[in-house]
């Protein structure tokens, strides 16, 4: 995967190349404009939630792990298969002067794309991803539809449940957590409580 990042020595005269920092609110306008449905646009802003608390707790670049997190999907309306996300976005990110620490670890999320997970930010994207997505499914099926009535021992029960949200890595979610080196319970706890913070903002207030 050498070849991806090489294309900056490669580019056409015509199309600049800035690898500096991007800020929230420019990852967002870029989110926005390639993906259109709620639901995807939902999922990049749970993840950046469950991202953003880890990079807090880490002494992490809030606003770096935000933008890595917020654009790690962006490209799947225009991309939807695999492999062709992310590696087919990774070159629109680099037009749009997103560094390459943070195309790289988007790439990482991606067992297939031969990219390992080795900084901090890396591993904390994978180990986010499919577990806020399985939160935010857990949230829809709860009475009130809100995350403040998912726990880890609710999480847990439904992981073991192969018919709910058919499309959810399991194993991701449990190596995620490994590779992070955190207890698979707390990991859970911690996203969920990450997401309560932003729950209006994730459509997961619900009822109550």
């Amino acid at each position: 995967m050498i070849s991806i990042f090489s294309r900056a020595h490669h580019r056409p005269a015509s199309v600049p190349f800035y690898d500096v920092g991007m800020n929230r609110e420019e990852a967002l306008e870029i989110l926005y404009e390639f993906t259109k449905s709620e639901g995807l646009r939902k999922h990049a802003l749970a993840v950046e939630a469950c991202v953003t608390a880890y990079a807090r707790k880490a002494g992490g670049d809030e606003e770096q792990w935000a933008v890595t997190a917020l654009l790690h999907d962006f490209d799947w309306e225009i991309h939807p298969t695999l492999p062709d996300h992310p590696v087919k976005g990774e070159p629109l990110l680099a037009e749009r002067g997103v560094s390459a620490e943070i195309r790289r670890a988007i790439l990482s999320h991606a067992n297939f794309t031969g990219v390992p997970r080795l900084s901090q930010l890396e591993k904390t994207l994978f180990a986010c991803d499919e577990l806020a997505g399985f939160i935010t499914a857990v949230s829809y099926v709860k009475p009130h539809r809100s995350v403040f009535e998912v726990d880890a021992p609710s999480v847990r029960k439904k992981m073991k449940d192969k018919a709910f949200a058919r499309s959810v890595n399991r194993q991701d979610i449990l190596d995620g957590a490994q590779e992070l080196g955190v207890n698979l319970d707390e990991h859970i706890s911690f996203c969920v409580k990450a997401m309560q913070d932003r729950a209006e903002a994730l459509g997961l207030k619900g009822g109550l």
